[in-house]
């Protein structure tokens, strides 16, 4: 558990939907200020594509953590995980004699955020993360860009995301954590369809559709390609014909 930074009254750094804590960078291993969103959020609505928005603040603008010390940058499940000698080693020569790039504060802005992602992205690459993990990293930029209305921005990662799922079925052995490969197709389609690209959206759900163990397999998931893929022929008549 971190421990929670208390300010001068004695009250923990904190708004009403953020608090800061003090967690150890598997990097440096320094004590690294990050923040953390409270439990008690009120939910607004979910997208085709999982991002869920919240009332009165933008999540995933807090979603990478970045230590002060050494610049390494990951979501908080990375953050916290052990990294083996070669990992770690690969990180500490890029970071020697850098500065960080964002100071510690518990406003970030779009800006931060996005050098955040990068950072994140950055490291994933360099230590050879899955492509599954770097697509979900880009997806999660893609939500930042959604939230701050910034729509060139957010097309331009959902397109990395998209293309790095459909890489990651062809290439990659599935599962990987917990998403399966129909889930990473299921990630492909449902991208493009955000991006109001039926034609290329329609391929990776026409391929779900058609697979006659799913609904048995993974119920959820079929639920969720079943009440998508009827939408797009409600609004496109002529897709996938």
């Amino acid at each position: 558990m971190g421990e929670v930074i208390r300010g001068i009254d004695g009250e923990g750094l904190m708004n009403e939907f953020t608090y800061a804590v003090k967690k150890k960078c598997p990097i440096c291993g320094e004590e690294t200020q990050v923040v953390k969103l409270k439990a008690r959020l009120m939910m607004d609505k979910t997208d085709e594509d999982f991002c869920v928005h919240y009332k009165g603040i933008r999540t995933s603008l807090y979603y990478i953590w970045v230590c002060e010390h050494c610049s390494f940058a990951a979501d908080e499940k990375t953050f916290g995980e052990h990294f083996p000698d070669r990992k770690k080693d690969k990180i500490l020569a890029f970071v020697a004699g850098r500065k960080p790039p964002i100071p510690f504060s518990e406003e970030r802005t779009e800006r931060d955020a996005e050098i955040a992602f990068m950072l994140a992205i950055f490291y994933a690459q360099l230590t050879d993360e899955t492509l599954a993990k770097q697509a979900g990293l880009y997806l999660h930029w893609a939500w930042v860009y959604r939230e701050t209305g910034n729509e060139k921005k957010e097309m331009r990662a959902l397109e990395s995301a998209a293309r790095l799922y459909e890489q990651s079925v062809m290439k990659e052995r599935y599962p990987i954590g917990n998403m399966t490969d129909n889930m990473a197709t299921f990630m492909s389609g449902v991208i493009y369809y955000r991006m109001k690209d039926i034609e290329r959206a329609t391929p990776f759900l026409s391929r779900l559709m058609g697979d006659k163990n799913l609904r048995a397999d993974e119920p959820k998931l079929f639920e969720k390609v079943r009440d998508l893929w009827q939408t797009i022929r409600e609004e496109n008549p002529e897709a996938g014909k």
